[in-house]
């Protein structure tokens, strides 16, 4: 027995070797995986949604700047920024205002697949009347008639017909009422929570209105989802059945930029325009309701557009897909991984002021594998004359497998104790042959 002790001396060293050899961490226990990072969100929203709103710094232009109108709205289209406003709460009935909504129906209709634009659409009474029957624009289709879905939207655009508006409509859902609903739903859904619509033209009808913020925010939606529909709404005329109609836009007619995008008058509200016009990478979207005169609506919402393109500059902060890093990756098949900017990022300054504008990146040291493209690792903080605008996520640019061997300490560690045990093997079992044979 003490025999065996004494020989089993070797053995002990070797395991006291081993364990020092080994890094401490290996024989720890092992922790919880690492969080998956969540994704960025913007920073603190104004109404429907949209970024904060100018400094004050911008204040003293504004205060001088006043509408003929009952309510304005001036915003910029790329950033959503509110430049200037009026009453912009104010509840407004719309008039042909409702018909940007109704196209905003057909064209997503269309690019779901529900519609397509040579799609015949057969004229019902009830279109025919809502042309026929009352004083208001129409686009002159007939009864009974065959119209093409283009067609009837270049009514509804260019010559703002009403009887276009019921044709599409029921076209598209089976009656107004039905089409009615989907246009509240849509308008719930981009955060118009101040509008409420009853037809799909504009007529008066109780408990139908807007507000100028609504319609400015409704406009940028519309224009950012389906820019095609700037074609339509920049067209100075429209003919069909022989009849030839002017769009009552007369700012098209000015060649300074403006390429849409509705007007609308009841006796009930005045004269309304909401206006949008494109300028060295600007665009700007004016909304004016209530003028009293039809000859005042246009020279109000040209004076805001004046006033954005003048006063102000669009900056891109940072640029969708943009290149940020790279990070060290630990236990992955690559060492790092490159970062990608998650989407565009626009501020609104006054002019002169484009470098008050900065995007910081905050990049951890390292991140472990396995990654995913598209997984958020980091973001990005935009900031505006010192203040935080908005961050973004920065995305992994590639998928990074987890590698198959361990960590570098626990590798030559492994290394090491493997050495020193052979070693004490080959002793242990050499001088155990010199004995037997002494």
């Amino acid at each position: 027995m003490i025999r065996f002790f004494r020989n089993g001396r070797p053995i002990l060293v070797l395991l006291v070797i081993m364990l020092m050899s080994f890094p401490h961490s290996a024989l720890a226990k092992k922790g919880p995986p690492p969080k998956k990072a969540e994704p960025v969100h913007a920073g603190k929203k104004t109404k429907a949604g949209e970024p904060p709103q100018p400094s004050a710094s911008q204040s003293t232009a504004k205060d001088a700047l006043h509408c003929d109108a009952k309510a304005a709205v001036l915003m910029d289209a790329l950033t959503g920024q509110v430049l200037y406003e009026q009453d912009p709460e104010l509840k407004i009935p719309p008039a042909s205002f409702v018909k940007v909504m109704t196209l905003y129906i057909i064209y997503d209709a269309i690019r779901s697949g529900q519609l397509k634009k040579d799609d015949l659409v057969t004229v019902s009474e009830r279109a025919w009347k809502r042309g026929y029957k009352t004083d208001s624009s129409k686009m002159f289709i007939n009864l009974g008639e065959r119209v093409k879905v283009e067609d009837l939207m270049k009514g509804v655009a260019i010559a703002s017909g009403n009887d276009a508006c019921v044709a599409l409509a029921e076209h598209l859902t089976g009656s107004e009422e039905a089409f009615v609903s989907k246009m509240n739903e849509k308008a719930k859904l981009l955060g118009l929570n101040n509008s409420q619509f009853r037809n799909s033209d504009g007529l008066p009808a109780e408990g139908q209105y807007v507000t100028a913020m609504d319609m400015a925010t409704l406009a940028r939606r519309y224009i950012e989802d389906h820019p095609e529909s700037l074609a339509l709404h920049s067209q100075t005329e429209f003919e069909y059945n022989g009849i030839r109609q002017g769009n009552r836009n007369v700012l098209l007619y000015k060649n300074i930029g403006v390429d849409g995008l509705k007007t609308g008058h009841i006796a009930e509200s005045g004269y309304h325009l909401v206006a949008t016009g494109k300028r060295d990478g600007q665009r700007m979207i004016a909304v004016v309701m209530g003028c009293e005169k039809f000859k005042t609506r246009a020279p109000e919402a040209q004076k805001l557009l004046e006033y954005g393109f003048r006063n102000f500059a669009t900056v891109e902060a940072i640029k969708k897909g943009a290149a940020f890093g790279p990070i060290k990756v630990k236990r992955g098949k690559l060492k790092e991984v490159g970062l990608l900017a998650a989407e565009d990022v626009r501020v609104t300054v006054p002019k002169s002021q484009e470098k008050s504008v900065s995007a910081t990146p905050q990049l951890p040291e390292s991140v472990v594998a396995p990654i995913k493209k598209g997984q958020v690792l980091a973001k990005a903080l935009v900031q505006s004359e010192g203040k935080m605008v908005k961050e973004v996520g920065l995305l992994a640019a590639t998928d990074i497998e987890k590698s198959l061997l361990p960590p570098l300490p626990i590798l030559i560690g492994g290394i090491v104790g493997l050495g020193v045990l052979s070693f004490v093997v080959f002793w242990f079992f050499r001088r155990h042959q010199r004995k037997k044979y002494a």
